[in-house]
């Protein structure tokens, strides 16, 4: 599995780092970083919440 982000559909809002901050985690520029491929579930339930659809688990 793996777990990637579209920076150019992310509002930066927190949604997916507040449901799953083992795998991701705001930087400075207001983005998300994926920082873990590890939580694959929780991931997706991250995926299902972000308002963009900017994050893809395959």
């Amino acid at each position: 599995m793996s777990i990637k982000v579209n920076n150019d559909l992310c509002i930066g809002c927190g949604t997916c780092e507040a449901l799953c901050p083992a795998v991701f985690r705001m930087n400075a520029e207001g983005k998300v970083d994926i920082i873990s491929q590890t939580d694959v579930e929780c991931a997706k339930n991250a995926a299902e919440s972000c308002p963009t659809q900017a994050i893809e688990v395959k």
